[in-house]
């Protein structure tokens, strides 16, 4: 009896392995817990067509807006470990959601595995075209006189474009109203026309809207400057010393998922990086790959414990609370 148990779970596992070495064998979905039209998403139709490609099956852009990109992220925690559902996360619905929330809506270190590391993010603070301000120090002057009427968006409570207006407005030492959307492209769309004052944004979805001069950057938001925007000087150059804001994505798929699906994932998600087309769409929204270095499958569980510490650090250091 015990003989056959033991063949029963060694055929199951081998059953099992076979399975994930075989993956993809049909459709694959890329949830993007944003609406379309923001960053997440502009990213995600960037490189569904190489993961395709790689992977050999359609890997189709599924748009699951709400509550600061949780409830898309949730979707995924409770998916099957298959590899048919992965999830395009940043900073906000994996590090930052941790702090913000008392009870989010998922264990971002426990209940996924990290595939691969995809951009790094800068932050514009973006206003709107009329705005009587030119850079950041009038910007700052202006606000503090005009807080009680200003209203800045974001793609939802507790995301990353919501988080970085926050604590610049903490920074400055205004208290403007916010305005939370389902998603960074709605809420472009206010800022255009001119019913949201600013926007704490990346660069990646706004710069042709920059270009098109539908709205303003008056300052990057992140240590350094971008190839994007070259003389766009940060808040720190400006000023507003030690302030710093960036914004990462990374795929990520339910805890479970078997390795070779994992890494399979990893290297086309890589493969899709390496492409010359792909890094040059990128590189002018202000996406930046990022260097393969830092993407070493078994380095990202620790990368990801690193960033959910540091903003849990930050986060009370801010004492900010969203329940």
């Amino acid at each position: 009896m015990r003989l056959a148990l033991c063949c029963l779970v060694i055929g199951l596992q081998s059953a099992a392995s076979a399975v994930a070495q075989e993956w993809p064998t049909r459709a694959v979905t890329m949830v993007v817990p944003y609406a379309a039209g923001g960053t997440t998403d502009v990213v995600g139709r960037i490189l569904s067509p190489g993961l395709s490609e790689q992977l050999g099956q359609q890997v189709i852009v599924d748009n699951v807006s709400g509550a600061g990109g949780m409830i898309g992220v949730a979707r995924v925690a409770k998916a099957p470990p298959d590899g048919y559902q992965f999830v395009m996360r940043n900073v906000g619905t994996h590090a930052q959601n941790a702090a913000l929330y008392s009870r989010p809506l998922y264990d971002a270190a426990a209940d996924f595995v990290p595939a691969a590391l995809l951009v790094d993010q800068p932050m514009l603070l973006v206003v709107r075209k009329d705005l009587p301000a030119n850079n950041l120090p009038e910007f700052m002057a202006y606000a503090k006189a005009n807080q009680a009427k200003m209203q800045y968006g974001s793609a939802g409570v507790g995301s990353p474009t919501h988080l970085a207006c926050l604590m610049l407005n903490l920074a400055i030492g205004i208290n403007a109203a916010h305005v939370p959307y389902r998603g960074g492209g709605p809420a472009m769309q206010d800022l255009f026309a001119g019913r949201i004052d600013y926007f704490c944004f990346n660069t990646a979805s706004i710069m042709p809207q920059i270009e098109a001069g539908k709205a303003r950057a008056l300052a990057l938001l992140s240590a350094k400057r971008s190839q994007a925007l070259p003389d766009l000087a940060t808040a720190q150059e400006q000023g507003l010393k030690d302030f710093e804001f960036a914004n990462w994505l990374a795929f990520f798929l339910p805890k479970g998922t078997p390795q070779p699906i994992v890494l399979k994932l990893h290297a086309a998600a890589l493969a899709t990086l390496a492409s010359g087309a792909v890094q040059e769409r990128l590189k002018q929204l202000g996406a930046e790959p990022v260097d393969p270095a830092r993407n070493i499958p078994d380095e990202l569980p620790a990368f990801v414990k690193g960033e959910i510490a540091k903003w849990a650090r930050i986060i009370k250091e801010a004492d900010i609370k969203l329940d």
